[in-house]
C-alpha cells in the first residue's frame, strides 16, 4: 500500500515536468549564487569609490594621492565625472565632497589639509601629525575600515623619503641634533630616495608593497556625515529590504488565485461575462498592489512602535517608494501565474526567482559588499531599485523629487511585466 502511494505521487510529479526540474534547479542555482557571491573568486573583494581632496597640493599630499590611486581595492576620484565628452570639471572641495557623500555617490571622502606636508605624521606620546578628515556614510560600515588601512599603506609605500625627512626631525627632537656631516650625508640620501621613487617602475612598487606594512602613522579624523544623528538607521533598511522579498512572495501566491479559477472553472465563466481578461487581470493587479502596500505599511509601523524608527516624519516618500514598489512585486506575480499552468509550477518558479532576485538584489545582503559584477547584476532586480529608494527617503532624508529615477524604473517594470503577462493570458481565452 504504502509502495502504491509513493509510486503515484512519482506519476503525479513526473508528469508536472516543469515542477520536477525547478525542484533540482532551485538549490544549484541558489547555492551557485552564494558560491560566487563569497567563494572567494578573484572577483569576490569589491572596489571602494573614494573621493579625495587635496587641499595642501605639496610633494607629500600629491605623493599620497598617487599611492592611493595605485591601490587595486580603491577607485579615486579627484573630480566629478563629466556627463559631456570634453568639459572638464573643477575638483572636488571639502564642500561638494561632503555633499557627494551625502548624496550616496561615494561611501568615503578624504579631505587632505593645508599644511599636510610639512607634518604629515603622528610620532610619539600626544604627538600628532597634521590629521586628514575622512567624511564617510555611516551605512557601509566597511568601507571606513578598509580606507584608513589602504591609507597607511599608501602612505608608507608612497611617501618614503618623507617619512624618513619626519623621522629625522623627530630624532633631531628626542635624541639630539645630528652633526653637520651627518646632516649633509642625510640630505643626500633624501635626495637620491626622492629620484629613486619619482622612477620607480611597477615591479619595483610591487616589491615595495609586500615588504611595508601600515602602522597608524597617518592621523585620521573620521566623521559621519550621513546617519549620525538617527535612531535606529539600519532597522529601517532592513524593513525595506525584508519586506520587499516578502511582498514578491505574497504577490506571486495571491496572483495564483487565477490557476485556481482556471482549474475550477470559474475563469472561463467570468469571461464569459461582460468582464475581459484585460479588466480582470487589471482588477487583481490593483487588489494585489493594495494587499503588497497595505503589508509594507504595517512592517514599517511595528518597526516604529517596537524599534523606534522615524516613520511619520518620512511619510511622503513611503508613500511614493510604497506604491511603486507594490505596483512592480503586483505585476511580477500576475505574469508569473499567467505564464505557469498549475500551482506546483508557480510554487517552483516563484521561489526560484524571488530567492535569487532576493541574493543578488540586497535583501539578504547589503549589496555594497558584494561583488562589482554582483552589484551590476542586483540592478535588473526589483529589490536592489526598492531598496535604494528606501534609503534614500529613510537614510539620506531626500525629498520625493530625488526619488524620480527608481520611481521611474518600478514604474516601468510594472507595467512592462503587466503587458507580458496579459499577452501570456490569451491561452485562457483562445482555450
Amino acid at each position: 500500500m504504502i509502495f502504491n502511494i509513493v509510486r503515484t505521487a512519482l506519476i503525479a510529479l513526473r508528469r508536472d515536468r516543469a515542477a520536477l526540474a525547478l525542484s533540482f534547479i532551485l538549490p544549484i542555482s541558489f547555492f551557485s549564487i552564494f558560491a560566487v557571491v563569497f567563494g572567494g573568486s578573484r572577483d569576490s573583494t569589491p572596489k571602494i569609490r573614494v573621493i579625495v581632496v587635496d587641499e595642501d597640493q605639496s610633494q607629500a599630499s600629491r605623493d599620497l594621492v598617487r599611492g592611493l590611486e595605485r591601490e587595486g581595492s580603491l577607485v579615486v576620484s579627484t573630480k566629478p565625472q563629466s556627463k559631456s565628452k570634453g568639459a572638464e570639471l573643477p575638483d572636488y572641495t571639502a564642500a561638494t565632497a561632503e555633499a557627494a557623500v551625502k548624496a550616496g555617490d561615494v561611501p568615503v571622502a578624504l579631505i587632505i589639509p593645508r599644511g599636510f606636508g610639512e607634518n604629515p605624521i603622528a610620532f610619539g606620546p600626544g604627538a600628532s601629525g597634521a590629521g586628514i578628515q575622512m567624511l564617510n556614510d555611516s551605512s557601509d560600515m566597511i568601507a571606513p575600515q578598509m580606507v584608513t588601512g589602504l591609507l597607511q599603506k599608501a602612505a608608507m609605500t608612497a611617501m618614503p623619503a618623507d617619512l624618513a625627512e619626519q623621522g629625522m626631525k623627530y630624532t633631531g627632537e628626542y635624541i639630539g641634533g645630528l652633526t653637520p656631516d651627518q646632516q649633509k650625508h642625510m640630505a643626500a640620501n633624501l635626495e637620491a630616495l626622492r629620484k629613486l621613487e619619482a622612477t620607480r617602475d611597477a615591479s619595483a612598487e610591487s616589491a615595495a608593497d609586500s615588504r611595508l606594512n601600515g602602522g597608524g602613522i597617518i592621523q585620521v579624523n573620521a566623521r559621519a556625515v550621513v546617519g549620525e544623528n538617527k535612531r535606529n538607521p539600519m532597522v529601517s533598511f532592513y524593513a525595506a529590504a525584508i519586506g520587499v522579498m516578502f511582498l514578491l512572495f505574497t504577490a506571486s501566491g495571491s496572483a495564483g488565485s487565477l490557476l485556481d479559477e482556471a482549474d475550477s472553472g470559474t475563469l472561463e465563466r467570468v469571461l464569459s461575462s461582460r468582464v475581459t481578461m484585460t479588466k480582470l487581470l487589471a482588477g487583481k493587479l490593483v487588489f494585489n498592489t493594495l494587499l503588497a502596500f497595505s503589508q509594507l505599511t504595517v512592517m514599517f509601523l511595528w518597526a516604529w512602535a517596537v524599534f523606534k524608527v522615524d516613520f511619520f516624519s518620512h511619510l511622503p516618500g513611503f508613500a511614493v517608494m510604497g506604491l511603486c514598489t507594490a505596483f512592480a512585486v503586483a505585476a511580477f506575480g500576475m505574469m508569473l501565474a499567467s505564464a505557469c499552468h498549475t500551482r506546483a509550477q508557480l510554487g517552483a518558479l516563484s521561489t526560484l526567482l524571488i530567492l535569487t532576485m532576493s541574493a543578488i538584489g540586497g535583501s539578504m545582503f547589503p549589496r555594497y559588499l558584494m561583488p562589482e559584477s554582483i552589484q551590476k547584476a542586483g540592478l535588473f532586480t526589483i529589490n536592489a531599485w526598492a531598496i535604494d529608494g528606501f534609503t534614500k527617503v529613510f537614510w539620506r532624508d531626500l525629498p520625493v523629487e530625488d526619488l524620480w529615477q527608481q520611481v521611474s524604473v518600478l514604474l516601468a517594470v510594472g507595467v512592462v511585466l503587466f503587458v507580458v503577462a496579459r499577452r501570456i493570458a490569451r491561452r485562457w481565452e483562445c482555450a
